[in-house]
């Protein structure tokens, strides 16, 4: 009765930052509202310093992972598989039974214990449990571990306990420590953290498997239970072993053992850290393999049993923390909205606007909130002192300057990670003729555009007149790029994506399945026009050189913009996508879109608060993107934009509209007067 139950050194958790980072990923990526059981990997390793030990670690390598890791080979990191229960809500995470949890990790080494799976397996014996609650908004993590471990009844006594460098005979402590360092330099072995020290007659140690026990039988004259000691403390053993003792005592009914607690120092065996003890240990008289004994282990916070936190906020770079939260609501889009968006696509694609004022500004932000991470800039104008209260990318200290380059810099300091950039270009216009002095300068424009949208996914057509629209539609049909278009009046607006160029022209064409795109290619904004693009902005009123509108009416249309872009993006189609309408089969959605219906123009009225969806074919008269034209344009390239450029009536010479308008004229009809007002179309 003199003898002391034996007592264990608790074992403590340490989480790296990189571990909560990688769960984070795993969380938003895979998991998303997937609260099952997660297998885990933890570490630990024998003590091998004096004020750093008994510890359990988690690193970004302890979640699963789809890329192959090799778990084997690390001598400082021992692994030993556990299990991870995250809630989705804080309130869930409150609630979840904790002792069940224990006890069902418990039974878990118990069954391994009486199968004989913890033999084969010995790391089996250190299962371990994490509870946890992310807060990827605050990016803050409660958690609590547990390490079960099994009662035995009656306890465990000990009988005595030394350091093993006097527990061993000089020459048995040489033999030892060579042996532990072969056992733990060996790739094999060196992860497996139960063993046997045999040590012969002759003081000759070996380690051998637990598995080996009964062939050991008779053949030495010392035969210890090793294990990896965490714990650094003289007088107590570390908590691996409690589950040891459970095994050895049910194994193999033994009522006294010899262990030893295995400890190194600078990576090397050391006896004298290191305990060899002797326990006397029994079962009661009602055990037995159908009866589990109960189990302890959740790891106290402060002496209670209460979650730990860390927030990776306070230690994260702003920049890093910044990329993370901005694509938050796209990632929980996937969770159940939309699982089939492609998130991916959206960070690496390019934009280009052409125009930074109020719908430039609108477009930039709302591609901004869709993720897109690369936008560009074209515009000739500076900022005005009027435009900051309507263009959202500006402030009263960016007065003149440049609009491409302050509304780059706007997004940067919006989002630090951002790519975007400005150029200060005139898009020359038909209509617009110029001086023999000024061609160099305006074919300079030319290739810079042209340079541009080829380097670029998409192009936004953006700006205050209808001829400045004109070469950038023709480029994006030669180029065959997505093209969306937004233009504004007083009280209506109207969007629309531009079809793909002539498709005699387009090389991928061949690439898709014709039967897919079994329609005629949509048109572009001159599609409908029966006159080319001409000056509108002289002898104009200040009001009509002006876009004067409703305030209300850019965030609606560069919503919408942005919205038919991403339409494009997400079909499998893209370009090629016919154009649907609300009433279209099963809402539009037939090729697999995720977005819904994807139309060809939108058009609206704040003062009817109406909407239309709209479809229009391509012309082989259009003056931008028919086949004539941009053939034209491929063969003579600065002479063809010069002639468009100083002369009006060569696209419609070119295009046949010259001759069409001359048929028309040759009829006498009589058309009754009406007071429609067309306003808005000669606007739009």
């Amino acid at each position: 009765m003199g003898e002391n139950f034996l007592q264990f050194a608790s074992l403590n958790s340490c989480v790296d930052e990189g571990f909560w980072h990688t769960f984070s990923s795993l969380k938003l990526n895979k998991l998303r509202i997937d609260d099952s059981p997660i297998s885990i990997t933890g570490f630990y390793a024998p003590c091998s310093h004096a004020q750093v030990s008994n510890t359990l670690a988690l690193h970004s390598e302890s979640l699963p992972s789809d890329e192959e890791q090799s778990l084997i080979g690390n001598r400082n990191k021992c692994p030993v598989p556990g299990t991870l229960y995250n809630t989705n809500t804080i309130e869930s995470f409150k609630k979840l039974d904790k002792q069940s949890l224990l006890e069902a990790e418990a039974n878990k080494i118990w069954e391994d214990i009486q199968t004989g799976k913890a033999v084969e397996d010995c790391a089996l014996l250190s299962r371990f449990l994490v509870i946890s609650f992310a807060d990827l908004k605050t990016w803050k993590f409660r958690y609590m571990f547990a390490f079960p471990a099994l009662v035995l009844d009656p306890p465990a006594r000990l009988v005595e306990l030394k350091p093993a460098s006097k527990y061993f005979s000089s020459e048995e402590a040489e033999s030892v420590s060579a042996a532990c360092n072969e056992w733990r330099n060996s790739s094999l072995t060196s992860v497996v953290p139960f063993f046997l020290v045999s040590v012969s007659s002759d003081s000759k140690a070996t380690i051998k498997h637990l598995k080996d026990w009964e062939a050991c039988q008779g053949d030495h004259q010392k035969l210890l239970f090793g294990f990896y000691d965490p714990c650094n403390l003289p007088s107590n053993p570390g908590w691996p072993l409690r589950n040891y003792l459970a095994l050895i005592s049910s194994r193999w009914n033994l009522e006294t053992v010899q262990f030893f607690c295995y400890r190194e120092s600078c990576g090397f065996a050391d006896l004298n850290l290191s305990l060899v003890g002797q326990a006397s240990i029994s079962l009661s008289s009602g055990e037995s393999a159908e009866t589990i004994p109960n189990s302890v282990g959740w790891e106290l916070n402060q002496g209670k049993k209460i979650p730990r936190s860390i927030s990776l906020a306070d230690s994260m770079d702003p920049k890093r923390l910044a990329k993370l939260s901005v694509d938050l609501n796209l990632k929980l889009m996937t969770w159940r909205a939309l699982p089939s968006l492609n998130v991916n696509v959206l960070s690496s694609v390019k934009c280009l606007l052409l125009g930074a004022g109020t719908l430039g500004c609108q477009v930039a932000r709302t591609l901004q909130g869709w993720g897109i991470r690369n936008i560009t800039f074209v515009d000739y104008g500076k900022v005005a002192v009027s435009n900051p209260v309507r263009q959202s990318l500006y402030t009263f200290e960016d007065f003149d300057k440049d609009k491409a380059e302050a509304a780059a810099e706007s997004l940067k300091k919006i989002y630090p990670l951002m790519e975007s950039t400005g150029f200060k270009i005139a898009i020359p216009m038909p209509g617009h003729p110029i001086s023999r002095q000024e061609e160099d300068k305006v074919l300079g424009h030319c290739k810079q555009l042209n340079d541009l949208i080829e380097s670029h996914d998409a192009v936004f057509l953006l700006t205050d007149t209808r001829e400045s629209r004109w070469l950038p539609s023709l480029l994006c049909a030669n180029a065959n790029k997505i093209a969306i278009n937004a233009a504004l009046g007083f009280d209506s607006y109207m969007v629309m994506r531009h079809g793909a160029g002539p498709t005699s022209l387009c090389d991928d064409m061949q690439k898709l399945d014709m039967n897919k795109t079994n329609t005629q290619r949509l048109g572009c904004y001159f599609c409908n026009d029966v006159v080319a693009p001409q000056d509108s902005m002289t002898d104009r009123t200040l009001d009509q050189q002006c876009t004067v509108t409703r305030p209300g009416l850019a965030p609606i249309a560069g919503g919408l913009a942005v919205e038919l872009f991403l339409g494009v993006l997400q079909h499998p189609l893209g370009i090629y996508a016919k154009g649907d309408n609300s009433s279209s089969s099963n809402g539009g959605n037939t090729d697999g879109s995720p977005l819904g219906i994807l139309p060809h123009q939108i058009r609206g009225s704040l003062s009817q608060f109406s909407q239309i969806t709209l479809l229009g074919q391509a012309s082989n008269s259009c003056t931008a993107c028919s086949e004539t034209v941009i053939s034209e344009y491929r063969e003579k390239g600065n002479s063809f934009l010069l002639e468009a450029i100083n002369h009006p009536t060569y696209l419609e010479d070119l295009t046949g509209l010259t001759e069409l308008k001359k048929a028309a004229n040759s009829f006498n009809l009589d058309w009754e007067d009406d007071d429609t007002d067309d306003d808005d179309v000669a606007v739009l």
